[in-house]
């Protein structure tokens, strides 16, 4: 198995922006909360890759997580959510 640092995936929208200057094709978004991932959230993301030649999440913050689901949300932080 190979473990790769998938921070470096980690964007700010300055640093998409840069990103996106650099790439070719097909750019797709989609965004959710992500807390617990199941099979729906594994659903929607094979599917928004395939839609084009590269995806970005987006990622709801803690706060908005709260405001969306309630104060005991998130379970996990957003920098575990986003790794």
């Amino acid at each position: 198995m190979v473990i790769r640092d998938l921070t470096s995936k980690i964007m700010s929208w300055r640093a998409v922006a840069q990103w996106r200057v650099s790439v070719t094709g097909k750019v797709v978004f989609t965004n959710g909360v992500f807390d617990l991932l199941h099979p729906g959230h594994i659903d929607i993301l094979y599917g928004a890759r395939q839609a084009g030649d590269a995806l970005i999440v987006g990622l709801n913050s803690d706060a908005s997580v709260q405001r969306l689901k309630g104060p005991s949300r998130p379970i996990r932080p957003e920098q575990d959510r986003a790794y």
